[in-house]
């Protein structure tokens, strides 16, 4: 794409200023449903779940309590939430999960937590909705590449679920193994990653209450390209780290791989916090723009350290050097 200029002839924009073909035909074709009167279809068929799957819409949940859980922000829009997606086991590009993730099976469904505890279980998803009492949270998720979405969650603290099975003096990490089924995820056939993707957090970060795992957003189950039917949601760090549909969590005492930083460890650390100080290689990390509110012509915002969430996770990070251990 070339922009004429009145004077200088053509310039090429910056490739964070162009709206995401994606996103782009995908608000397009539901705004043309909404036209044919097909709207309530169009945001049916985004959840992607089949009948007998995991349905939160009759559960009772609760606002959280958790210190900066709730945002005051205005909510992304559902179809811009669902729509939008990095699960590159369903494929590249940003419009693919919504596309290719019917496939996924998420009943039934279980999650191994081992390793260095002192009660190793398998929980069937039942078993993992029963846990706590499930809480909605709207929390801020950002991009690296300078998007941002607000979106309303439902599920509890992850810490919840590491107490129950007790960790051992010597656990210092946590580490999430999500699942790699390639009768029904086409994305791992491009072998970009080392599959299956894996992602890990230090375990006061784990314990922190804003680390959340979610069964829910929007009222409802996790569609199964935001990865049912469940997923980590760390707020104060890039939406990477979020490890999506987990079949495993292990609690280790060395600093865990994980899929981005094997992949390319000059441009994703393994803490991965939001920080505007810290550039991506490629482009600046330092203003973002909402997800569904205007693409090209969205207001820029300054980046916040740790999205915003500071007063509640600063402490975690003190002495250290955040550019050092970005």
């Amino acid at each position: 794409m070339l922009i004429r200029t009145n004077n200088t002839g053509f310039i090429h924009p910056d490739h964070r200023d162009i709206t995401p073909e994606s996103l782009y035909m995908n608000r397009r074709a539901l705004l043309q449903l909404a036209a044919a009167g097909g709207a309530s279809l169009a945001v049916g068929s985004a959840w992607s779940q089949t009948p007998g799957e995991l349905d939160l819409a009759a559960m009772q949940t609760v606002r959280s309590a958790v210190p900066g859980a709730i945002s005051t922000e205005k909510q992304t829009p559902f179809q811009d939430a669902s729509s939008y997606n990095n699960y590159y086991e369903f494929g590249l590009d940003k419009g693919d999960p919504v596309k290719n993730a019917h496939t996924l099976q998420t009943q039934p469904w279980t999650v191994r937590v081992e390793g260095l505890v002192n009660k190793p279980q398998t929980f069937d998803i039942d078993q993992l909705l029963k846990l706590s009492a499930q809480e909605e949270r709207i929390y801020r998720l950002r991009c690296v590449e300078g998007w941002s979405m607000v979106i309303p969650w439902i599920g509890y603290s992850l810490s919840k679920l590491l107490d129950k099975v007790e960790p051992q003096g010597s656990a210092k990490y946590v580490e999430f193994v999500t699942l790699a089924d390639p009768k029904t995820m086409p994305g791992l056939r491009s072998g970009v990653l080392d599959w299956p993707y894996t992602e890990g957090l230090r375990l006061d970060e784990a314990m922190n209450p804003l680390a959340m795992l979610a069964f829910g957003m929007y009222g409802h189950a996790l569609p199964k390209q935001n990865g049912a039917p469940v997923r980590l949601v760390v707020p104060w760090k890039y939406g990477f780290k979020s490890a999506k549909s987990i079949t495993t969590i292990r609690l280790v005492e060395q600093q865990p791989g994980t899929a981005w930083n094997k992949a390319a460890r000059n441009e994703y650390g393994f803490y991965s916090n939001v920080n505007p100080d810290v550039p991506h290689p490629r482009w600046s990390q330092a203003t973002e723009r909402r997800i569904g509110e205007g693409g090209l012509f969205a207001r820029r915002n300054k980046t916040l350290l740790f999205n915003g969430y500071e007063e509640q996770v600063g402490q975690l990070y003190a002495g250290m050097d955040l550019r050092k251990n970005y």
